[in-house]
């Protein structure tokens, strides 16, 4: 496994620095806690990994409509619940969606509690990569405003609108305008959709560049985060809430405001005057029930204990971790110790009998974070280990020591399959151990919905654009009444149409393994010029002798299109599934359903045909030809009529 996600990471400028600035700037956010590199061999503490999602890396929920969740009991707030993709150690983050703009334009945004800029790529951005989908276009929106220079913000050359600048870890950037505009949340959203200020990039450095995810979405403390700027209007209660899912499952749920939290939700005290990142009061670690001989003050120096979605794993000061190591490996005696996938890194790893990974609490020990008031929060193994890449059924630790800085920082690998709520109207965090891909029903939510919105359908055939209107979202509901005979889907491509015209038969190609299906079943319908890229569209149709296409099949190939988890060749740039539509079967007669057997009879009748169509002509012909022979000889003396003169 390579430990890129964790190497390129987003750091950010000191915490002093950004405390005074942001004490007298109500423009400047938080970016993520930047710390010192880590001793040789460790991966490095710092903060948001910045790399390209694999395909089939999430896994979705179901599709059936239902009602939206309900707020907080305590609050009469809207909230808005949004779904997370990715997967944390394969791609480094979680992302989720926002529609920003009239009519609605769709990006991916990391999740990260360590900043509080949002921002997303500008249409004039030269120097941006490509991304998950295209770039923003204020022109385009009807409500876009740019926020004008004015004494609480940094202003352009020209004094004429607000700037941002972020300069993080690695020589990785972001800089552009601030802006304002309508943000959506979703279709399972009981929030409206608000204007909110964001960044609109004019320039990208470093894995900024790369990164497949289009932006960030801050949740930081911060007058550019997401969340203050709602809790300002009054729209949401100030809280939110995470919830990653497990070590085999990717993916999701966020919460914008707040939730009935769970009767036995853990909570700790966490001390918004600190710093601007989410902190906690961790005081104890205990291993297979045995607390580690440490003094409590060892997690609650320099920044104290710093909980961080967009960190991978997590990293202890060097004290504690060399406890929580020996109380391991004291426990794990019997496992072999294996090399781990990376050279480049020492990490601690063990080869186990198997690689299932709800047995590995047979195995490895169970760890517990106690929190002030002796608050105790139970970790699985897969809180602390990840998966080996190498060598099946070896697990490795993902708890490192963070060199010789003070600071205790949990990434996101501590809470998989853990609900998080940050509670800041109450200054406290709370954990509540669960499954992350059955979220609503564990919460005893009533008809919770799934994260797919419902579709609309006409006559016999569904049809949805995968951008409806503001707080819409991507959606494949489709009906059960039909069977599916066809789907047709319209692709755009940044690509330029010459560019990708002699590749379009590879470009079908990669279509088809993309999603799962032979090469026959897609068909190229359309291939046309759209502006400086393409507009392409395709018809899936059944394999071989079937007749119909399975509603589950049909609704794995346009959830990967329209949720991005098909992966090009960076040869045909970005896409966006522009719109989709699902046609009944036709009932097929015999000669349909046996195609080839009908083309063979039919060739068999042909073939007959001729060759008896030919004999007859033979025979014919020969009969004739022996009848002129008979005619034609005539015996010495024999009469011969007269032949008349023909006048001339």
């Amino acid at each position: 496994m390579a430990r890129v996600p964790v190497n390129i990471a987003v750091g950010t400028v000191g915490f002093f620095l950004f405390f005074v600035l942001s004490q007298s700037n109500p423009y400047t956010s938080s970016s993520p806690l930047l710390l010192p590199p880590p001793y040789h061999g460790a991966p490095s503490a710092v903060i948001l990994p910045l790399y390209p999602s694999p395909r089939n890396s999430s896994r979705t929920f179901s599709n059936s409509p239902r009602h939206l969740l309900r707020s907080d009991s305590h609050s009469s707030h809207p909230n808005a619940r949004m779904r997370l993709y990715d997967d944390l150690v394969l791609n480094g983050y979680y992302t989720t969606r926002l529609w920003i703009g009239t009519p609605p334009q769709q990006f991916a945004l990391i999740v990260d509690t360590g900043s509080t800029v949002t921002y997303v790529p500008c249409a004039t951005c030269e120097q941006c990569g490509r991304h998950q989908d295209p770039k923003f276009q204020p022109d385009l929106s009807s409500t876009y405003q740019p926020v004008k220079c004015n004494l609480d913000c940094t202003c352009d050359t020209d004094r004429a609108q607000c700037i941002y600048e972020r300069q993080y870890a690695e020589m990785n950037s972001s800089s552009g305008v601030l802006g304002e505009d309508v943000m959506s949340f979703g279709n399972q959203s009981e929030l409206v959709p608000q204007r909110v200020v964001f960044g609109c990039e004019n320039e990208e450095t470093g894995d900024i560049y790369s990164q497949h995810a289009d932006g960030i979405m801050g949740l930081g403390r911060g007058d550019l985060s997401v969340v203050d700027q709602l809790v300002g209007k009054g729209v949401i209660s100030d809280s939110f809430s995470l919830c990653y899912g497990g070590m085999d499952i990717g993916g999701g749920a966020m919460v914008l405001g707040g939730i009935s939290a769970p009767s036995d939700m853990v909570f700790s005290y966490s001390d918004p005057v600190r710093s601007p990142y989410y902190n906690i009061d961790l005081k104890e670690i205990h291993v297979a029930g045995k607390q580690l001989c440490l003094n409590p003050s060892v997690f609650d120096g320099k920044y104290g204990t710093v909980l961080d979605s967009g960190t991978t794993y997590a990293y202890l000061p060097e004290a504690a971790f060399l406890a929580f190591k020996e109380a391991i490996f004291k426990e794990l005696t019997s496992l072999k110790h294996v090399r781990g996938p990376d050279p480049n890194y020492n990490d601690i790893c063990f080869s186990t009998a198997s690689s299932d990974v709800s047995e590995l609490s047979k195995t490895f020990p169970t760890v517990e974070m106690v929190f002030g008031h002796q608050q105790k929060l139970s970790l699985s193994p897969e809180n602390y280990l990840f998966q080996h890449s190498k060598i099946h059924g070896a697990y490795c630790l993902g708890i490192f020591q963070n060199e010789k800085d003070p600071t205790t920082l949990l990434g996101g690998i501590i809470v998989r399959n853990t609900l998080v709520t940050y509670d800041r109207g109450r200054s406290k965090i709370g954990f509540w151990k669960t499954n992350c891909s059955e979220l609503w029903e564990r919460l005893h939510i009533p008809g919770a919905p799934s994260p797919s919105p419902s579709s609309h359908g006409k006559g016999n055939s569904t049809e949805s654009p995968t951008t409806s209107a503001p707080g819409g979202s991507p959606h494949y509901d489709l009906p059960e009444e039909i069977q599916i005979g066809k789907i047709t889907l319209d692709m755009s491509l940044s690509t330029n149409y010459s560019y990708l015209k002699p590749q379009i038969n590879k470009l079908t190609e990669v279509i088809a393994k993309e999603l799962d299906v032979n090469a026959s079943q897609v068909n190229l319908l359309n291939f046309t010029s759209e502006g400086t890229g393409s507009l392409v569209r395709w018809a899936i149709t059944p394999s071989g002798s079937s007749t119909y296409i399975s509603h589950e099949s049909a609704t794995n190939i346009i959830s990967r299109l329209a949720e991005h988890r098909v992966r090009l060749p960076d040869t045909f740039g970005s896409y966006q599934l522009v719109q989709w539509k699902v046609e009944p079967s036709m009932k097929r007669t015999w000669w349909q359903q046996n195609y080839t057997a009908a083309v063979v009879v039919v060739i068999v009748v042909v073939i007959i045909t001729i060759v008896v169509g030919l004999s007859v002509y033979g025979v014919r012909g020969m009969w004739r030809h022996r009848q002129q022979m008979v005619n034609t000889y005539k015996p010495v003396g024999a009469a011969v009529p007269e032949q008349e003169l023909q006048p001339l």
